[in-house]
């Protein structure tokens, strides 16, 4: 039995009012400690287990398993508890590598499994609760002094369903003297919109499972309506708060991986919705499309998981907020292009090309009125604000699965990664002589495998990251393709439309423009080549392969 173990020295506050835990995230100096760097955003999930007949809590210690993007940790921590200077809470932490699947005699070495063995023996360990958490912290500073503030929106779940909600401070000292937390602690105590907790989540979240809230005599937990939703830590109505990925993991249910993934592009696209509605910069429309994009691959790649007909609604609002946002993208691309072909022209020979210049902005301009009408239209707000429920809201609309059917992310995205790849493989004998056409569906089934792949990248490990890459890049210039032949298109419509009222020397410009594309289609077609063997050669797919064989 080990005699010395590293001990955890924390603050814990309650929130009980949002606003106040928003200050303070975001507070530059609380105390004599001054914040380095911004809030960084996580999203963590963390199982508690124990024994069936609970010897570990009889031993005195709470185990939990933390999945995250990089893996799996188990920590011990001990249930009994000092209290430290400006009554910080004190207890002894052990931590090791974990497997959550696995038994705990199979885990890596460490301290921390070593105590799991010594008082759980060879007993399997079932789940007690799970918590998730939304977590944005940042640390604090003053000379060799380090404390790690964080914010955490807690979802207590049992058997699937979020039982309770609440929002926790924590204040850890990462470094330097125990009595630097005690000036901090008198700040916080002075907060009215704090709560000194000296409980744990894990006490907390059973206290929500049986109904006596909090296991201390001082107070409940927030109800729904005291927490904040995850747009309330911004100040622009409707914004979800998420972090720098999606965070699907190999053991989650496919359906809940899809809403991680839809929930995160939901919030990006609404990140983007003031800048498109403003006109100032184009890259808000390219980017509150691409999330839009993202979102129907999501339900493309997860929506079986999900009841069709009542999820129906969420991918028609998308499909229609997409043909908007695609109306007017589409002219910005031929607008760019066409202004970087004319920039090093004659100024005679670029003012002939205006009157398709012109065509062209008269277009857009009438596409983005009908944009900016269908995001003040009160359907799409009442869409955005169910769809939005939706993608908080762990289990709507799921299909049950049976106890054995495959439903998470380890055992289901192996297949469709290689249904992915087949789809894009399946070109391979027509691909010298394909016509445009072809191309373009070949482009769409790259798309496919790259949105495969990305949806489930953090799950994958960082051994995706090429193999994304290299479709990207073959994604890429099929897209450039389709643009040169989008805008050939286009120009010899406009052309044919308008013949009897351009000079001849505008029909001339605008002729030079469209052969100048039609050679550029030629010429993406003829080098396709390289980037085809990128993604089909034998390095690729033992790539692949062991990518996918680590799930």
């Amino acid at each position: 039995r080990m005699t010395a173990r590293p001990v955890e020295l924390e603050l814990k506050y309650r929130v009980t009012d949002p606003t106040t835990g928003e200050r303070l995230i975001g507070a530059e100096r609380l105390a004599e400690l001054a914040a380095s760097g911004s809030p960084r955003t996580t999203q963590l999930e963390d199982r508690y287990v124990d024994t069936g007949d609970g010897a570990l809590a009889r031993a005195g210690f709470a185990v939990r398993l933390r999945q995250s993007g990089a893996g799996t940790v188990v920590s011990v921590k001990s249930l009994a508890r000092t209290e430290g200077p400006g009554g910080a809470v004190r207890r002894e932490e052990l931590e090791g590598p974990a497997d959550r699947v696995a038994a705990a005699v199979e885990w890596p070495p460490s301290d921390a499994r070593s105590l799991v063995l010594e008082h759980a023996g060879d007993a399997p360990l079932v789940e007690r609760v799970t918590v998730r958490q939304l977590r944005r912290k940042r640390v604090l500073r003053s000379g060799p002094t380090r404390v790690e503030l964080s914010l955490d929106e807690v979802d207590v779940v049992a058997r699937g369903r979020i039982v309770g909600r609440f929002l926790e401070l924590e204040a850890e000292l990462l470094k330097g003297p125990e009595e630097a937390l005690a000036g901090l602690g008198a700040v916080l105590d002075a907060e009215v919109g704090l709560r000194r907790s000296r409980s744990s989540k894990l006490e907390a979240a059973l206290g929500a499972l049986d109904g006596t809230a909090e296991i201390e005599p001082s107070g409940e937990l927030p109800t729904a309506a005291d927490l904040p939703s995850r747009d309330a830590s911004d100040a622009a109505p409707g914004r979800l708060v998420v972090g720098k990925a999606p965070g699907v993991t190999a053991d989650d249910h496919i359906a809940e991986a899809g809403r991680k993934v839809m929930r995160f592009h939901l919030a990006r696209m609404l990140d983007y919705e003031a800048g498109t509605r403003s006109g100032l910069d184009s890259e808000d429309v390219h980017k509150m499309r691409v999330a839009t994009r993202r979102q129907r691959a999501a339900w493309r790649v997860f929506g079986e998981a999900f009841r069709p007909g009542r999820t129906k609604r969420y991918r028609k609002g998308l499909r229609e907020i997409a043909g908007r946002l695609g109306a007017v993208r589409d002219l910005d691309v031929q607008l760019e292009a066409a202004d970087a072909y004319r920039a090093d022209l004659p100024v005679a020979e670029q003012r002939a090309l205006e009157p398709l210049m012109n065509a062209w902005r008269s277009h857009r301009e009438d596409a983005r009125v009908l944009l900016l009408r269908e995001l003040d239209a009160d359907g799409f707000r009442r869409w955005v604000d169910e769809y939005r429920d939706f993608v908080r809201t762990e289990g709507a609309q799921v299909l049950a699965v049976g106890p054995v059917q495959p439903h998470r992310v380890r055992d289901t995205a192996p297949s469709r990664i290689w249904a992915a790849y087949e789809a894009v493989r399946g070109y391979e004998p027509v691909l010298r002589w394909a016509d445009v056409e072809t191309l373009h569906e070949l482009r769409i089934a790259g798309k496919w495998l790259r949105y495969t792949l990305e949806f489930v990248r953090e799950a994958l490990g960082p051994g995706s990251a090429p193999l994304i890459a290299r479709v990207t890049t073959m994604q890429d210039h099929l897209g450039l393709l389709n643009d040169a032949d989008v805008t050939a298109s286009m120009a010899r419509t406009f052309l044919v439309e308008h013949a009897g009222e351009l000079s001849g020397l505008e029909s001339a410009a605008i002729g030079r423009y469209l052969v100048d594309r039609e050679r550029a289609v030629a010429r993406l077609r003829r080098t396709i080549g390289p980037t085809w063997r990128g993604i089909t050669g034998p390095a690729y797919r033992r790539a692949l392969g062991r990518v996918v064989a680590g799930l």
